[in-house]
């Protein structure tokens, strides 16, 4: 009687959620939707301090790198600081930890393992020391005598120095990951992402296995413990604890998880996801409530769907509402901006609400452009451009420096920039090297126009689609980002960078 009770209870309230979120998206009623993150926000690595947490995800050739966030209720997050400045390549699966008295970040890239550390999670943040070892994913975890160590993707794991800035053994087997049906359709068993931590009597590790792309139903996380943090693993009955079941459903190839007690007792899961039909936005964060059976097994609450209203998390509400519309105040980009390619903040003035960006290169994929990370599925971007000497200007969609679709201008003329194919579309309508710009992506078809006085807009004739621009078609584990361009010789000055999310 008891648990039929509890039944209706659940189905009522996640009814009552699911009816306020529908008239408003605020969380007054208590519950939240998914995703925490929306847009590109792969490979969470989660850390709490107190009532305090901090969350870093993968940043591959975006700098500056390793944005950390913070939150004090897991729904409402607020940009810290980047953590990388120094180009050492793509960079991907970090893990964020905490020991003694120092943060550490720990990332692969170009083929080895880097970490950088502060004193101070708002840094300043040390430049990246190479651990010398190759491998992806690693995840730091100290044992109960404080020794550190790190596992990676393989199963294997390495003694860490004191300090942890050294390797100090050798690589050694750990897990070896949980068998997955030979009937499953996946992209690869592809073990990655260990995650470790303690509780009772037990180690956890918690890995990502199928692959992190390919079908919607490949990835997924599985879940091991053992008496030791080396072996020998049980996996667990729930396995596979989170999967993506249906390519009917919202959200794909889910996996990638970090879990973790919250301030009150409570545990969760973070982890990523393509959205259905939105593939080229990225993997984007979600969080979901874990529960402990009494045998010592976690597994996701009973009653709770990725996609459906859960219940919000008790915590408060940082007094900071993060938005991607920027007036460029004061002398510095605000840290959600980055280049793609490597770092190129010395090619940036920041001052009387202008950022001004020296030419590059000679088109859109050599140009490095400065870029930010869209959260909607359609969405309407506008910019205003001043152009200077030679320069050419532009507003795009951009994937990587080989798949981009935008509108330009250099001082006399709009161009239009369709798959790289770059023309000329209203000649001479550039007045006294001034102008806006506008992108309309209504899901995934994207309208451009331009201004004389940002007021009245004109559409070119040129429009595009864009949903093929995702990793399942290009490689390269990257998302469709807005970008603000400066091509040639001389620079191009942004003004009143205007972001309005539709759905």
């Amino acid at each position: 009687m008891n648990r039929i009770l509890l039944a209706f209870f659940l189905s009522a309230f996640f009814s009552f959620c699911n009816a306020q979120i529908q008239v408003n998206t605020t969380d007054k009623h208590g519950c939240y939707m998914n995703p925490v993150f929306a847009g590109d926000y792969p490979d969470p690595s989660l850390l709490r301090e107190g009532n305090d947490y901090y969350i870093v995800h993968s940043s591959f050739d975006y700098y500056p790198g390793l944005l950390i966030w913070h939150s004090q209720d897991l729904i409402n997050w607020e940009p810290v600081t980047n953590a990388l400045h120094k180009n050492v390549g793509s960079v991907w699966a970090p893990d964020i930890v905490k020991y003694e008295d120092t943060y550490y970040i720990y990332f692969p890239a170009n083929n080895t393992n880097y970490v950088v550390t502060a004193k101070s999670i708002q840094g300043p943040w040390s430049d990246p020391v190479d651990l010398k070892i190759g491998q992806i994913d690693p995840g730091h975890f100290t044992d109960d005598k404080g020794n550190r160590y790190l596992y990676f993707s393989s199963g294997d794991y390495v003694a860490l120095s004191k300090d942890g800035l050294r390797v100090t053994g050798e690589q050694k087997r750990g897990y070896e990951g949980w068998p997955i049906p030979e009937d499953w359709t996946i992209e690869c068993f592809c073990l990655e992402g260990p995650k470790l931590f303690k509780r009772g009597d037990y180690y956890y590790i918690t890995v990502a296995e199928g692959g992190t792309a390919g079908p919607a139903t490949s990835h997924m996380v599985i879940s091991a413990r053992s008496k030791s943090p080396f072996g020998p693993w049980e996996n667990s009955p729930y396995n596979p604890v989170l999967r993506t079941m249906s390519k009917s459903e919202q959200w794909w190839s889910k996996g990638h998880s970090t879990i973790f007690e919250d301030h009150n007792g409570k545990w969760w899961m973070v982890f990523h996801g393509y959205e259905n039909g939105f593939y080229n936005m990225g993997r984007q964060t979600l969080l979901q409530p874990v529960e402990w059976t009494k045998d010592g097994w976690y597994k996701i609450q009973e009653g709770t769907k990725t996609e459906e209203p859960i219940a919000k998390p008790k915590g408060n509400k940082l007094n900071f509402d993060f938005a991607l519309s920027d007036n460029f105040e004061g002398s510095r980009l605000k840290p959600h901006w980055n280049f793609f390619g490597g770092n190129n903040e010395e090619r940036v003035t920041v001052e009387n609400n202008t950022v001004a960006i020296d030419g590059k290169g000679k088109n859109v994929g050599t140009c490095s452009p400065l870029t930010c990370v869209p959260s909607h599925h359609s969405y309407t971007v506008d910019v205003e451009m001043i152009i200077e000497g030679e320069a050419t200007g532009g507003l795009v969609l951009f994937y990587n420096n080989s798949y981009y679709s935008g509108i330009l201008a250099d001082k006399e003329n709009i161009l239009a920039n369709l798959r790289e194919w770059q023309f000329v579309t209203e000649k001479g309508v550039v007045q006294k090297s001034h102008v806006f710009l506008r992108l309309k992506n209504d899901n995934n078809t994207v309208d451009m126009y331009y201004s004389h006085d940002g007021n009245t807009w004109k559409k070119i004739e040129n429009s595009a689609e864009v949903s093929s621009y995702n990793h399942n078609v290009l490689s390269g584990f990257l998302s469709l980002r807005i970008g603000l361009c400066s091509i040639g010789d001389g620079q191009v000055k942004f003004k009143n960078f205007k972001y309005t999310g539709a759905n």
